[in-house]
């Protein structure tokens, strides 16, 4: 058994996936654009994942543009038969490295394709709809129309699942009507819970949620709070965080991500942190700390 069998699983679309993954987000350059400072250990870092025991993957074609899909193949192609990549359209990058919203059809079938190439693979498992109504959070809007375009490619059998990244509520139940959601990807943390009561209403679904930036948006007061929380039981900040998110919900599948080999081995130690019944009450209450 590896360290983070110890979290458990979850399913995500028609596999069950362990519930510590990897995001590889950070594989690219700095803002995630352009390659990375370290070629060799950015694949380093992916196949000692692999080897640890991740079958999770997040990645976007829109990281680097392109980078981190393209270093995913070369460290991991062939893949595993249990081995889920999941991926992310709906942005394309500026040549400034902005963040540009790409919805029409041309260029969801597009980001679809170049997801496939890049990868090396015949079908995508996740594709989700990156909604960029605004590029800092969730904001309302109708999903109906960029929705329509994956599902008419999963229909082409492109696409096995489709989730939804930076959703609302609202728009997950859109999304319900026109296609299976199988995952809903926020920014979720100790800190930042406005998503609790979608988490909740997912989790009696049997429906995914996978938290990203599980360190973001702390206030000094919060982060300090946490230091010592994560002092006191001989661990990181960062995998007292990854710990409590596993405790929140059993619907949680995690995606940390890092460029370090160091750092990862770290992260997927949280695995097997277990909080007291004291830490978990102090943590929850840090989204009550003022800034």
């Amino acid at each position: 058994m590896s360290i983070i069998d110890q979290a458990g699983s979850f399913n995500l679309g028609d596999h069950n996936v362990k519930r510590l993954g990897y995001g590889a987000m950070q594989l690219a350059g700095p803002g995630v654009f352009g390659p990375p400072r370290d070629h060799g250990a950015a694949l380093a870092v992916l196949r000692e994942a692999v080897a640890s025991g991740v079958n999770h993957i997040d990645t976007s074609d829109f990281y680097g543009p392109h980078v981190t899909n393209q270093i995913i193949r070369e460290a991991l192609h062939p893949y595993r038969d249990d081995l889920v990549i999941v991926t992310k359209v709906g942005a394309r990058r500026g040549t400034d490295g902005s963040w540009i919203p790409a919805f029409s059809r041309d260029e969801l079938t597009e980001a679809v394709h170049d997801n496939l190439r890049n990868l090396g693979l015949d079908v995508l498992d996740v594709v989700n709809l990156r909604i960029m109504f605004d590029v800092h959070g969730p904001a309302e809007g109708s999903i109906e129309a960029p929705l329509t375009v994956l599902a008419d490619l999963q229909r082409q059998g492109l696409v096995r699942h489709v989730g939804l990244s930076n959703a609302t509520s609202r728009q997950v139940a859109e999304g319900r009507g026109i296609t299976d959601i199988v995952c809903v990807q926020n920014q979720y943390n100790l800190a930042h819970r406005a998503d609790d009561p979608l988490i909740d209403a997912l989790a009696r679904k049997g429906t995914t949620y996978v938290p990203f930036f599980p360190l973001g948006g702390f206030t000094p007061l919060q982060s300090s709070t946490l230091s010592k929380v994560a002092a006191r039981l001989s661990a990181t900040p960062m995998q007292v965080a990854l710990a409590w998110l596993l405790h929140r919900a059993p619907n949680i599948l995690l995606i940390p991500g890092t460029s370090s080999l160091d750092h990862l081995r770290e992260n997927l130690a949280a695995a097997s942190l277990v909080l007291p019944d004291e830490a978990i009450e102090e943590l929850n209450r840090m989204a009550d700390i003022a800034a």
